[in-house]
């Protein structure tokens, strides 16, 4: 049996992951745990960006929208994706201006109130994508700007899982750069990995 991680052993990985480049954290966070309210799961499925990368909302500066990114490691960065769905980014980096979109959990905490909010059964698609998780997890714009370590935020480091890289999904600049990453096998990714 593994012995569970105590209080301290949480900070100090969540301090790591937070200071760590973009991409580093997006493939560290795959396995923790993240729910708000009590409500969430497992981390499958993340993509990273960084202020240097043309698919990034930083990439062009400070604005009113992306202000969190350029705040303090630590923080959420919540936005609208087309006018219709949440967002749930992780701000870290080792310089302002990156963050992790967290694309999809494997549910395991609070089913039935994720099932209600989403109007779904199917456990594989309640959080599979960055607005379906938000939707199940009821993330929105009051949400921006909180730290991912308190309240009505948890964020607790996993097992270590087996992770794959790929393309970033649904942007038409830096397309190939593989900074998207998801637990191998997983039933509940936003898609599949491509297979070489």
């Amino acid at each position: 049996m593994i012995a569970p991680i105590s209080r301290r052993q949480t900070q100090r990985r969540q301090v790591e992951l937070f200071s760590s480049p973009s991409d580093a954290a997006a493939r560290a966070l795959i396995g923790w745990t993240l729910s708000v309210d009590g409500v969430g799961g497992r981390i499958v499925e993340t993509e990273a960006y960084h202020r240097a990368d043309p698919a990034s909302h930083s990439f062009a500066g400070p604005t009113r929208r992306n202000a969190v990114m350029f705040g303090a490691v630590g923080h959420v960065y919540v936005y609208r994706s087309y006018g219709l769905h949440w967002c749930l980014n992780l701000v870290c980096g080792d310089g302002p201006g990156s963050a992790v979109l967290i694309r999809a959990l494997e549910p395991t905490l609070g089913l039935d109130l994720m099932s209600a909010r989403r109007g779904v059964d199917d456990l594989s698609r309640l959080c599979s994508g960055p607005g379906k998780l938000c939707q199940a997890l009821t993330v929105t714009q009051a949400h921006n700007g909180l730290r991912i370590d308190a309240p009505p935020f948890a964020l607790e480091p996993g097992a270590d899982v087996q992770v794959v890289a790929g393309p970033r999904i649904g942007i038409s600049k830096a397309v190939e750069t593989p900074w998207r990453f998801g637990e191998a096998g997983s039933p509940f990714l936003s898609r599949p990995f491509p297979t070489t």
